[in-house]
């Protein structure tokens, strides 16, 4: 397996104005000549770990894209940039990000129509936002080509400005949106179109740090924009649960195992979207 440190500054030296620094840590499987594999294509998954904008979550980091490598999944991890840097630097990185994986695509073994994106908490509005916004002008003034995900996969997402995490909106823009204007920016399930990938969903009932009804309100400008999608509720975990086993999480129990099932899940609905067999979890 090839694992290295991109410092996309390097490739984009725009992205390093104001002492920013987003980094990826790509992890590529060889394709096993010998199992007659060395031509193969894989699906990819970009990675946005949480962190309410203020940090990069490391359990939501490379635990994850452990997780993907067992699927078969080329993996890139995103530690984008956080507080005091704001809106739109990390929309922009992470679109930078996806040209960065379509112009090498050839070279890394991507299947340039099954790249996806998940992010957790904080970095599930950064995913949410960019599967709607991945056609935007801001992205489009910065780059020759703009990509849309093939799947969106959002996990405790901060989405709305109703039932909010303050500190996420704070941290991203400033302070916590107050014109109309902001509110139909930075509330994801008010940007929900027909430009919106398919997605899947899972949130933990008793969070109490992003209410589950972020996750309710997304799933509910999906059905209405007949975008498809998959939610899962879990009766168990607060937030932050990641992998939802010992890899992620202290004190592990069998409820906290229940809520694992979300990768099961997600697994399944992945085989299905891309019409392929995945294998490992």
């Amino acid at each position: 397996m090839q694992v290295e440190r991109i410092y996309l500054k390097d490739c984009y030296p725009f992205l390093g104005e104001g002492g920013k620094n987003p980094i990826v840590d790509m992890y590529l499987p060889y394709n096993l000549k010998e199992m007659g594999r060395q031509d193969e294509k894989r699906p990819s998954m970009v990675v946005c770990p949480g962190g309410g904008y203020h940090f990069c979550s490391e359990r939501e980091a490379e635990p994850i894209a452990l997780k993907f490598l067992d699927m078969g999944f080329n993996v890139f991890v995103l530690y984008y940039s956080v507080a005091p840097n704001r809106y739109p630097t990390q929309l922009i990185e992470v679109a930078a990000l996806f040209d960065f994986i379509n112009k090498n695509a050839e070279k890394f073994n991507c299947d340039t129509d099954r790249i996806g994106i998940i992010g957790f908490s904080a970095g599930g509005h950064l995913a949410a936002h960019y599967s709607n916004l991945w056609d935007d002008d801001i992205i489009k003034s910065r780059f020759a080509g703009t990509y849309r995900p093939a799947a969106s996969v959002l996990c405790y997402p901060v989405i709305s400005t109703r039932n909010a995490h303050r500190g996420s909106f704070e941290n991203l823009i400033g302070h916590f949106p107050e014109t109309e204007d902001e509110v139909n920016r930075f509330s994801c399930e008010k940007l929900v179109g027909k430009q919106t990938p398919p997605t899947f969903l899972f949130h933990t009932a008793p969070d109490s740090c992003v209410p589950v009804e972020n996750s309710l309100y997304y799933a509910e400008a999906l059905s209405l924009s007949k975008i498809p999608f998959e939610l899962h509720i879990y009766p168990f975990g607060g937030h932050g649960v990641s992998t939802a086993d010992n890899m992620t999480c202290n004190d592990v129990n069998e409820k906290i195992l229940y809520t694992s099932d979300w990768i099961i899940k997600l697994k399944k609905w992945l085989n299905n979207l891309f019409d392929m067999d995945i294998g490992g979890i």
